[in-house]
């Protein structure tokens, strides 16, 4: 059964100033604590623009997790596009990449219990990433994989492959800075909707291989990248 219908939050067709505002009414909705089935599929996914940003495209690879033996196998891949809705203003990138995601899962015949998207959870300066307005569109849980702070303070991350440190913003812990790999530039860890950052900090850590990313976006991020890529419009 695929994810549609999604939950239908409001239209893309937003003013800047129209779209803040609904993040900071949206933000209150985002769920910080689990709310978790137990996990069979996860899906990466990664959002781009092609055409110099005319095109949004996003790619979604859903992997079987497993506890023993092999920890994934690719059940579905799916790489859709779409014109881009919004022009690039920092901070709203988020209504700028999801109609594109929702798209995507629209086009998916399996349904993940866990979703990570590369970019921001609730570290965002209003509470609301990508990987939060993809969580509450399709109620799913949600985990943000950033490859660069947005917001937040934290201490020096250890050189060593698993060290971490909390991100810290205006006296709350929004995200968690990970070493992924030894000596390589750490990763943003946060919340997207329906997981605690306890555990999506653990399930970043589980499914983290030989590289930086974890394997949910990293096949996604390799997808998006392949001039051959299956795709749907």
């Amino acid at each position: 059964m695929p994810l549609l219908p999604p939950n239908r939050l409001h239209d893309w067709d937003l003013a800047p100033r129209d779209a803040i505002a609904l993040q900071t009414r949206l933000a209150p909705r985002v769920e910080r604590e689990d709310r978790m089935s137990p996990v069979r599929c996860i899906a990466g996914v990664d959002i781009g623009f092609e055409d110099d940003g005319a095109t949004t495209r996003a790619a979604v690879v859903v992997l079987e997790w497993r506890e023993e033996g092999p920890p994934f196998e690719v059940v579905e891949q799916v790489v859709y596009r779409e014109p881009t809705r919004m022009p690039y203003i920092p901070g709203l990138l988020s209504f700028r990449e999801t109609p594109a995601a929702l798209g995507a899962f629209a086009r998916l015949s399996s349904v993940p219990e866990l979703v990570m998207v590369d970019g921001q959870g609730i570290a965002h300066p209003r509470r609301l990433g990508v990987a939060s307005l993809l969580g509450l569109w399709l109620d799913v849980p949600a985990i943000g994989v950033a490859k660069s702070r947005l917001c937040g303070r934290h201490a020096e991350v250890g050189e060593p492959r698993g060290d971490a440190v909390p991100l810290n913003d205006q006296g709350e812990v929004i995200g968690t800075v990970l070493r992924s790999r030894t000596r390589v530039k750490p990763i943003y860890v946060s919340p997207g909707h329906r997981v605690g950052q306890a555990t999506a900090l653990a399930w970043v850590e589980r499914c983290l291989h030989r590289t930086k990313l974890p394997e949910p976006t990293r096949l996604a991020d390799r997808l998006a990248s392949r001039r051959d890529a299956p795709g749907r419009r």
